[in-house]
């Protein structure tokens, strides 16, 4: 890794917040960012692409927390901050037992600590998680992976992450250290006390003998043959496909290469842009809104009187001030003797109109083609079930000739084996008397091997004991420190200084009066300010009226407008284009042919199917359907029973339990 662990954090957030689902695919995403940025090590790029790819994979289930998180504690933090929360919930979730507990205190320390603090509390909260947390991931994902994979990965690192946030708490209460003030140092003395009886010793707990381990055996870390023969048909191999590749490349024709050069492409790429440009008009216009559509917007504004805030309303005016300064404009153009662009129009509209019926024409083509191709796949697949069940005959004829074979040469096997064990078991006897001289020579061992053993314990209990005494002694030393009080009190005068030789220096009760003026100057500047802000509060309104009333004018204008385009469209209504090409005519008889040859190829080669077989299928699908009938009874009384529970206990008082619960009912 050639970057640390802040810079990756940072990656992968504004790898999510350059991100848009709709325009930019995973991939090609990801890419694009590490060739901007520069990011050229392998184990950098493989990080940022798998965190990335799985936030968005598993984006239902971290909306989840983030959406409660904002909800409940997290209100003052931004909404703009979301990536952020979004990355390190995936990696407490997905990435803690592949990372460690080291480097994702790393990735967290790299954050600011207030913000990390108040979103894995509210996340790594246990009653949280097995609550509400659990039953909104288990509307995504089945019960069992949400258990397994998510829940007890967390509940196992829960001791390091309770220890990880109680030293974030303690770092921000801590975070600004009182000043140190130079002074006298109270010099301590001790008191005359009684010293205290020694405590006596306890005695340390017999250290537990081990026993001796079995010692592998020297077959284990031998190689085996095989794998030595393997790697030298693995290099023989390579070699003679080098040798192969080195005579291909020598013998190559240099006139077989079928690239054009770059002048030629060029030249095809402007030809080609030259006649698109000609019949292609805006390419890029969006389809116009459906005329219900429109009318339906008609009528509410016509019927429902929309209540407009003063940013609706200034921006309104001026979009109307624009509109009438650019028809001003377009009259004084044409009183200058501008012309007009109706027969343009009409043009671009027939062009248009040939353009789409060229379109629809190829369109029916290749569905046409499409059909056709799919019926002479039918025809062949039936051809290929012919000569497989032909090859399966000959199949069956090949094996039960194998199988007589084989019985034949089972039987004799039997023979051979028969005779080796009879020759074994005289072998056996032999051995006997072997292994009892071998028992004999292991006992004699075991007994020297214990009696080391037993030494070296004593060792060990000896150093044990002095360490115990050496413990004891510190632990003395340690309370006796302890002991000793410190006084902490200290008497305030608030008449007098503080005494540090400043010229500006005054007392708490001078600084009091200081503080009292200080108001009364703010409540006269306050006063003056609400004034001013009346007197501009009512140039605006007045302003507000003088735009209301030219948009209401606009809108009557607007409104009769579209009345009469309305009636204008009802009377030309687009008739629909008819095609007429020999090409499509042949392949629609071409297509018909084909079909009646399947169908009666399909009657020929039916077989009658059995009844008994149809029953089984049913039963089957109907067993199936009873078992998910009952699975999903079970689950709803589950969610009832711990609605219940959350209503009737300590959860329930609260507006958040009582929330959840009813969400676990609707579910």
């Amino acid at each position: 890794m050639t970057q640390n662990h802040k810079q990756l954090f940072v990656h992968c957030v504004q790898v999510l917040n350059t991100y848009n689902v709709d325009t930019q695919s995973v991939e090609e995403h990801v890419n694009r960012y590490l060739k901007e940025n520069g990011i050229f090590d392998e184990s950098d790029q493989t990080f940022i692409v798998e965190v990335f790819s799985e936030c968005v994979r598993y984006s239902n289930l971290m909306e989840v927390v983030l959406n409660g998180f904002y909800n409940k504690d997290g209100k003052t933090t931004l909404r703009s901050e979301q990536n952020l929360y979004h990355v390190i919930c995936y990696l407490a979730t997905f990435r803690l037992d592949e990372l460690g507990m080291a480097h994702f205190r790393k990735f967290v320390s790299s954050q600011d600590i207030n913000k990390m603090y108040r979103f894995l509390s509210f996340f790594l909260n246990e009653r949280n998680l097995l609550t509400w947390i659990k039953d909104g991931w288990e509307k995504y994902y089945e019960h069992v992976f949400v258990q397994t994979s998510l829940l007890s990965p967390l509940q196992r690192w829960m001791p390091e992450i309770d220890e990880m946030l109680s030293m974030m708490k303690s770092t921000i209460d801590n975070r600004l250290k009182p000043k140190s003030r130079a002074g006298s140092v109270t010099e301590t003395r001790p008191f005359n006390i009684t010293q205290p009886r020694p405590r006596s010793i306890p005695v340390p707990e017999p250290i537990p003998k081990l026993k001796k381990h079995k010692p592998a055996p020297v077959t284990l870390y031998d190689k085996p043959v095989e794998l030595e023969m393997i790697q030298r048909t693995k290099e023989a191999n390579r070699r003679r496909a080098e040798e192969r590749l080195m005579e291909a490349s020598r013998l190559q024709y240099a006139c077989a290469n079928p690239n054009k050069s770059q002048k030629t492409k060029e030249i095809i790429s402007n030809i080609i842009y030259e006649e698109e440009s000609k019949i292609d008009f805006e390419k890029h216009k969006a389809n116009p809104t459906p005329a219900f559509l429109r009318l339906m917007k008609f009528r509410q504004s016509r019927e429902v009187p929309v209540k407009m805030n003063t940013a609706q309303i200034l921006r309104e005016g001026k979009l109307y001030q624009q509109r009438e300064e650019e028809i001003i404009k377009k009259l004084e153009n044409l009183e200058a003797g501008a012309k007009d662009a109706s027969d343009f129009l009409k043009w671009q509209s027939e062009m248009r109109q040939k353009d789409l019926e060229g379109k629809l024409a190829d369109i029916e083509r290749r569905r046409l083609e499409g059909k056709l191709s799919h019926e002479e796949a039918i025809f062949a697949r039936q051809n290929l079930i012919k000569d497989n069940k032909q090859k399966v005959q000959e199949m069956k004829e090949e094996t039960q000739q194998m199988m007589q074979e084989f019985l034949e040469k089972k039987f004799k096997e039997e023979k051979e084996m028969r005779n080796l064990v009879e020759e074994t078991m005289q072998g056996h006897k032999n051995t006997k008397e072997a292994t009892k001289k071998l028992k004999d020579y292991k006992r004699k061992i075991v007994q020297e091997v214990n009696e080391e053993s037993k030494e070296l314990m004593k060792q060990a209990l000896e150093e044990a004991e002095l360490e115990m005494r050496r413990k004891m002694e510190l632990i003395h030393q340690i309370k006796a420190m302890e002991a000793v009080p410190i006084i902490r009190q200290k008497l305030v005068d608030l008449s007098e200084s503080a005494g540090h030789g400043l010229l500006s220096e005054m007392s708490i009760a001078e600084l009091r009066e200081r503080v009292s003026l200080c108001k009364a100057a703010e409540k006269e500047s306050e006063e003056t300010r609400r004034d001013d802000i009346l007197q501009n509060k009512e140039a605006k309104d007045q302003l507000l009226l003088n735009t209301l009333e030219t948009i209401s004018k606009h809108r009557l204008e607007q409104t009769r407008a579209a009345a009469t385009r309305l009636e204008t469209k009802k009377k030309s209504e687009p008739k629909k284009i008819e095609l007429k090409d020999e090409k499509l005519t042949e392949l629609q008889k071409r297509l018909e042919e084909r079909k009646a040859q399947r169908m009666k190829e399909r009657q020929s080669a039916k077989l009658g199917t059995k009844r008994s077989s149809a029953d089984n299928r049913t039963r089957s699908l109907i067993n199936q359907k009873k078992a998910l009938e009952e699975n999903r009874w079970r689950e709803l009384e589950l969610t009832q029973e711990r609605a219940a529970k959350l209503m009737d206990g300590s959860l329930g008082k609260s507006k958040s339990a009582s929330r959840l619960a009813s969400n676990l009912v609707m579910t």
